[in-house]
């Protein structure tokens, strides 16, 4: 599904990775997981097409997505749940909502919203819209709320269906946990596997490390912009070493 080879990123003047190999096989969860400042959300960005790719490949599917702009990457069929949510707060949950589908509807800029509500009465997007709505009953309720009404955590559930809308194949999640209560964190995270039968496959980052690589297949760890450990799930969360580095104020059974 995603091959990474050997990319290198800046950010200004800083190299923030070095020759970045990872892949993610069809149908697999995969954590990415790593210290504040490791480069974990510039690969995530550098894979959507939000930062540019300074050296090395980014292969989705067979198809290399350097140089692509970030809408052309979401209608190759990756989707992006961003850190800290990034709805847009004046806008009602169905208009972000629908906006997260507009790639595959919409040919021009103008009018952006109206031209997406013409097409309610597409049956596929309204498919999608009730998979969101029965993934998340609380979205639907609240439809016509703005955006910015919403808690913390419905604003994270605004931000994965909106993902969601856009028929990813390929889901990347940021930092799901950030700002969330340990019991919002736990529900989200068995969402995972639920998106999984349904046949999505997922590249997670997340500073909570045992908590992703409880859920995930695979995981690598991140630290200042490189590759220092890879490995299964319970390969990792068994070494001393990760451990200790990662995984030493968290629960080890």
């Amino acid at each position: 599904m995603l091959q990474v080879e050997a990319v290198s990123v800046r950010r200004g003047n800083v190299l923030a990775l070095r020759e970045v190999t990872i892949t993610v096989q069809e149908g697999e969860i995969v954590s990415l997981v790593g210290s504040n400042g490791a480069g974990k959300s510039t690969l995530l960005y550098a894979i959507a097409g939000v930062l540019p790719v300074a050296s090395g490949r980014v292969v989705c599917q067979g198809r290399t997505l350097n140089g692509m702009a970030p809408e052309e990457v979401a209608r190759m069929g990756v989707g992006l749940v961003p850190e800290g949510r990034q709805i847009f707060g004046t806008l009602s949950v169905l208009d972000n909502l629908l906006l997260g589908a507009y790639v595959h509807y919409v040919s021009r800029w103008g009018d952006l919203l109206g031209d997406v509500r013409r097409v309610l009465k597409r049956e596929d997007l309204r498919c999608r819209l009730e998979m969101v709505y029965g993934l998340f009953p609380v979205l639907e309720e609240r439809q016509e709320q703005e955006g910015g009404s919403l808690s913390g955590g419905e604003q994270q559930m605004l931000a994965f269906g909106r993902a969601l809308m856009g028929s990813p194949r390929l889901l990347l999640v940021d930092e799901l946990s950030t700002g969330l209560a340990p019991a919002l964190v736990t529900q989200l995270l068995a969402l995972l596997g639920r998106l999984r039968e349904m046949g999505i496959t997922m590249l997670l980052v997340e500073q909570d490390a045992y908590s992703a690589l409880k859920v995930s297949d695979r995981g690598y760890v991140l630290e200042t912009g490189h590759i220092v450990a890879e490995g299964t799930a319970q390969d990792l969360l068994s070494s001393d070493q990760v451990r200790s580095a990662y995984l030493g104020r968290l629960p080890t059974t």
